[in-house]
């Protein structure tokens, strides 16, 4: 069968047309307005003289002309280009020369920026939403336009997605996600949690990343009602979970944060609230308990661009003692530790790297066949992360490859002293870094940030630690500082930390 992800949208439009799909500020779309508002895209496309293998680039926040973007590409067999509307002119610019976009769909207030960029980029057409200004409007690239489905071009292996990675240790390289996988990637979300027909969902992370795109399909596979939240703000979110009767979301351990802060939650009706799913990064074990106590159940997702989304899942259900934990795989993945030096898989409980089988692992970087050689070995995906499987196939991730400590030839994974410090209820933020070290070749310096109003000492983290793990493992310098370095999708940089030990 060759899919197309584009055509899922008509199916959804044809099995359920009325049904709500997209929900913003200002207004409500059914499925068969929206599958109108995708196929008038795609006929601007081509009549723009776009074809099969073509790159659009699109700069937005979470919002429905990102769904018609995307979906209008691929029925035409053109590849999305997903900006983060966070990253700065140069960075913008190198993903548009790499990608080689033609076409640039963009946000009003994104102007300036995109100004600044003409002189850059080889863009042919740009489309600004929101605006009348020197660029075609998108409403009015809409207008006039067919709404009858185009010939549909572009399946299966083809790409449809290009994302890139955050860069924390270079240049930015582009995930090639093809039809297969992102179908895959939506198939394996409905198959393992509670993600069913009329449910409402709440987008809210950034679709930019691949934990807030992967649920988009998976809505349009099972036929879920997305509203959109294009800037988060926590009592807002409340709000909109319970006037929109939201059922889940997906979201990021610091907008939990965040939203547990606001008072009088326990006195809004919650009711259609089913769970939240929550990942980017570790989500501490107090943050889950929390929630739990409130009666709100939280997923934690173990995911990565280069997987198409969720590799694996840890649900309540698993069990409490299971929580530190990433779950299990999802439905139609693998995952197998593999020893980095070998590439043998290692007996269960023993510390390896994580390589993800399935349908779900990406092609490859775009025209970066060196670095694909490096991710890709015998069909699976290298990770880079390092983690372990118990007897009963629950995976848990011990840390970064590359980030691992070697303090007097005891391997020591950050990672896991981040869990341990990062439960104290007195602390907000916490990274581990090696330093270099005379003696031991390194040691664990951890960067702690402390909840307003809260005394802890290093004295205190020290105990933690001790009480915790083992004496080689324990934090030995600590540093207090305002906030944890992080990049755009929220992953330490860890580089710049390290240099303020040196």
């Amino acid at each position: 069968m060759k899919l197309n992800i584009g055509n899922m949208f008509a199916n959804r439009a044809f099995l359920t047309p009325d049904l709500e799909a997209c929900v913003g500020e200002g207004y409500r779309y059914s499925y068969r307005q929206m599958n109108q508002r995708i196929n008038r895209f795609a006929g601007y496309l081509l009549k723009s003289g776009i074809t099969p293998g073509d790159r659009i680039a699109i700069l937005a926040k979470n919002d429905e002309q990102v769904l018609t973007t995307l979906f209008g590409a691929a029925k035409i067999g053109a590849i999305t280009v997903v900006l983060n509307f966070r990253l700065q002119g140069p960075e913008l610019a190198y993903i548009l020369n790499n990608s080689q976009s033609k076409t640039l769909v963009y946000q009003a207030e994104f102007t300036e920026i995109v100004q600044n960029l003409k002189k850059e980029v080889p863009i042919e057409d740009y489309l600004c939403i929101e605006s009348s200004g020197e660029d075609t409007n998108f409403e009015s690239a809409l207008q006039g336009m067919d709404d009858l489905e185009p010939v549909i071009c572009g399946h299966s292996d083809d790409p449809a997605v290009l994302m890139y990675t955050s860069g924390t240790t270079g240049k930015p390289k582009g995930a090639t996600l093809t039809h297969n996988n992102l179908f895959w990637a939506a198939t394996g979300l409905v198959h393992t949690l509670d993600w069913a027909y009329k449910y409402r969902y709440l987008s809210v992370a950034p679709l930019f990343h691949i934990g807030g795109l992967a649920p988009i399909f998976a809505n349009v596979h099972v036929g879920c009602t997305m509203v959109f939240m294009p800037d988060f703000d926590p009592k807002k979110a409340w709000q909109l979970i319970v006037d929109e009767k939201i059922n889940f979301a997906m979201t990021v351990p610091i907008m939990l944060q965040y939203m547990q802060m606001i008072p009088d939650v326990d006195k809004m009706d919650l009711s259609c609230l089913r769970h939240f799913i929550c990942g980017g990064s570790a989500v501490p074990q107090v943050l889950i308990a929390s929630y739990r106590k409130m009666g709100i159940n939280v997923h934690q997702v173990y995911g990565a661009t280069e997987y198409s989304g969720a590799i694996s899942f840890w649900s309540p259900h698993m069990g409490v003692e299971k929580v530190h934990s990433m779950g299990k795989p999802v439905f139609h993945g693998n995952i197998k530790i593999v020893a980095p030096e070998s590439g043998k898989e290692v007996e269960p409980d023993k510390v390896g790297e994580i390589c993800i089988l399935g349908p779900q692992v990406f092609k490859g970087y775009w025209e970066n066949q060196a670095a694909s050689r490096d991710a890709l070995v015998n069909g699976y995906y290298r990770s880079g992360d390092l983690g372990k499987k118990d007897a009963q196939g629950f995976v848990y991730v011990v840390d970064r490859l590359k980030d691992m400590i070697i303090s007097g030839g005891e391997n020591i994974y950050p990672a896991e002293l981040e869990s341990v410090i990062a439960n104290h209820p007195d602390i907000a933020d916490v990274a581990v870094v090696g330093k270099p070290h005379k003696k031991w070749g390194e040691i664990p310096a951890a960067f702690v940030v402390k909840k307003p109003g809260t005394n802890i000492t290093e004295q205190d983290i020290v105990q933690l630690c001790r009480q915790n793990l083992a004496g080689f493992k324990c934090v030995k310098e600590i540093y207090f500082i305002d906030e944890v370095p992080r990049n755009t999708l929220g992953k330490v940089l860890k580089r710049s930390l390290k240099e303020q030990t040196a």
